[in-house]
């Protein structure tokens, strides 16, 4: 039950993302998704997670910021 409760915490903070229009970099997007920001970087530019397309917006100096958008 706790792991469900955490999946549907993470999956409201990524519509609150996308929902807000919020740009996050791989690092915060790595974390939200659970994975390592090297699997992020190497999906590519635009790409599906869950009900949400990823995409590529910009680079500030270092950073990778993304963007989600909500897919029904």
């Amino acid at each position: 039950m706790a792991q469900l409760r955490n999946t549907v915490d993470t999956l409201h903070m990524a519509d609150e993302v996308a929902t807000r229009g919020y740009l996050i970099t791989s690092s915060e997007l790595a974390d939200l998704m659970d994975v390592n920001a090297s699997a992020v970087t190497s999906r590519g530019d635009n790409w599906v997670w869950r009900n949400w397309v990823v995409s590529r917006v910009r680079r500030e100096g270092n950073q990778i910021l993304w963007q989600l958008e909500r897919i029904d």
